[in-house]
């Protein structure tokens, strides 16, 4: 199986919305963040692209059962995917700086902070992680500075420019998912579904997550400040 559609839009564009109307179009099961934060082996073959960006990549391994890929890490290798699948079609999602900044910014972009510097240090998945995002987004299309609100929004402008300058016309849909089906199928050349377009990812759900991870290492922390406090009372009494 080889990659017939490649989503080029960065995360928070209505990716993960546009992953399950893909899959309701047939293009089962489409490839997204969620699948390398759900899968070890997906884990490892992206950490491995993020820490050694010079060594070759297999895309056939990575994409390996997928027919569409959408969202980061993706986006970031739209380029190398496009050439290297040059049947693929790539679909752009896409919306206003500000509406994205917005959203990313309060989500995607927060979510790596949310276990403390420590835990991202010695934890292994936790560690493993935090290498993998940093090499594949946050330093590849970032330059590390994606906290800094005028550079990632002109990285997202410059990264959509980018696309639509160097892809043909044919081989590439703009796409904001507000649109809905019509647009997405007649690019795809697939039948409209009679069910309602999938809206997915919203930003209340996101932020939660990260207050859950935050509460989580707040509690784990307290337990351990208390533990101490009990040992050195032994110790001292």
């Amino acid at each position: 199986m080889t990659l017939k559609v490649i989503g080029a839009g960065f995360g928070r564009t209505g990716t993960a919305s546009l992953k399950a109307a893909l899959e309701i179009l047939g293009f089962d099961k489409t490839h997204h963040m969620f699948e390398v934060m759900a899968d070890k082996r997906q884990m490892a073959l992206w950490h491995t692209i993020g820490t050694q960006p010079d060594a070759p990549v297999d895309w056939d391994a990575v994409y390996d059962g997928f027919p569409a890929a959408v969202d980061f890490p993706t986006a970031a290798y739209w380029r190398e995917l496009a050439a290297y699948y040059p049947e693929a079609k790539v679909v752009l999602t896409t919306r206003s700086t500000d509406s994205w900044w917005k959203s990313a910014s309060s989500t995607i972009i927060p979510i790596g902070r949310a276990p403390p510097a420590w835990a991202r240090a010695v934890i292994p998945p936790i560690r493993q992680n935090a290498e993998m995002t940093n090499g594949t987004v946050w330093h590849r299309v970032f330059d590390g500075r994606q906290f800094d609100e005028a550079h990632a929004k002109r990285m997202f402008e410059e990264h959509n420019a980018a696309v639509q300058a160097e892809l043909p016309q044919e081989r590439l849909l703009v796409y904001e998912v507000k649109q809905g089906w019509e647009p997405l199928c007649a690019f795809l050349g697939v039948p409209v579904p009679e069910q309602a377009f999938p809206h997915e990812n919203d930003t209340a759900e996101f932020q939660k997550m990260i207050r859950n991870i935050k509460w989580g290492f707040g509690a784990f922390h307290a337990v351990l400040a208390l533990a101490v406090m009990a040992a050195l009372w032994a110790v001292l009494a």
